[in-house]
């Protein structure tokens, strides 16, 4: 280990033990000095992306496992999960309102909205992926796949071509705490919903395929295994299929992990390219968001007190980073912009 890096790590730890025995006010009654120091640059490439006068912010706390945050432009609201409490909340930016939007929402994972504005949820109790419609109905759109129900549907992400990508690790059927424990019945793999109807699989080459999220042209493909390799791979759009899969980066190791357990969960492209990685498991020093560049290089890191399930970015500029992170929400404010609405 040369020099530099050995002064930098030893600093970041430094840096890491202050913060936590300064013990920081979540309550938002004690201002963070600016820079927010919990808003790390691991490369310069990270000092560009941070806007210098903008807190890490606790909109909200109570929930069991939060995930699956969404932002609806047209309603101006961003949605999530809290999977064991089997709700949907919501959270107003005008006035900081949250409230149950869903109650028994079938303990729902991952959240997106299509090109027309409507949501679609993957459902752990149900095994199934859904779409609300603008009238409230609901239509059911993957339920059964080779005449086998899913194992528990858990992120999605929607392509311009009308096409509904999805990942289906089957957690929400592991357990009775976030869906209803039973078999598994189809390997863990990655499905795609033509506008059609029709349901193909596009890749089984994961041990758990999660988290999911596209590069801005929508030309490659980024899923989060958070079985036993704990990394992300990419993958080259085909049309409706995917192809050259590898290794583009891995959470476990980095930062303080020594033990090589951490792990990510939900991704999220900027405009740029950078890949946003909720990260956690492993403590302080570690939980938060992990930012790497285009080539796989860990550039950035937003440390937060727990472990972080998912994001995504949403207000009307896309500027403002939502994280759900077990029990609570957290946003900030960056110097980039999310890639997709």
């Amino acid at each position: 280990m040369n020099s530099n890096r050995r002064t930098f790590l030893t600093s970041f730890a430094v840096s890491a033990a202050t913060t936590t025995l300064l013990a920081r006010d979540w309550s938002g009654q004690t201002p963070e000095r600016y820079p927010d120091p919990d808003v790390i640059a691991l490369d310069p490439a990270f000092e560009k992306l941070i806007q210098g006068n903008a807190p890490i912010r606790r909109l909200h706390t109570g929930m069991l496992w939060a995930e699956g945050p969404a932002w609806n432009g047209s309603g101006n609201y961003l949605v999530w999960s809290d999977i064991p409490n089997n709700v949907q909340m919501r959270y107003l930016p005008e006035d900081g309102h949250v409230s149950v939007m869903r109650n028994n929402a079938n303990n729902s994972n991952g959240n997106t909205f299509d090109h027309h504005g409507r949501q679609i949820s993957c459902e752990h109790a149900t095994r199934r992926v859904v779409r609300y419609e603008l009238d409230g109905k609901i239509t059911i759109l993957a339920e059964t796949f080779d005449g086998k129900p899913f194992n528990a549907p858990n992120d999605a992400v929607v392509h311009p071509d009308g096409g509904i990508w999805f990942t289906d690790p089957g957690y929400g059927s592991m357990m009775d705490y976030e869906g209803n424990k039973g078999e598994l019945l189809l390997k863990e793999a990655v499905y795609r919903i033509d506008p059609s109807g029709e349901i193909t699989k596009v890749t089984e080459d994961l041990t758990k395929p999660n988290g999911l999220c596209f590069s801005p042209d929508y030309k490659k493909l980024y899923i989060v295994d958070t079985g036993a390799p704990k990394n992300i791979r990419v993958y080259d759009v085909d049309g409706s299929s995917l192809k050259n899969g590898k290794v583009f980066a891995t959470n476990k190791g980095q930062l303080a992990d020594p033990k090589s357990k951490g792990n990510s969960d939900g991704i999220r492209c900027d405009i740029e390219g950078n890949l946003w990685a909720s990260a956690g498991w492993i403590g302080d020093g570690y939980d938060g968001v992990h930012v790497f560049n285009p080539e796989g290089k860990l550039i950035g890191f937003i440390k937060l007190p727990e472990t972080a399930s998912n994001l995504c970015f949403g207000g009307p500029k896309r500027n403002r980073l939502f994280i759900t992170a077990s029990q609570s929400l957290y946003s900030l404010y960056v110097n980039t912009r999310g890639a997709h609405h």
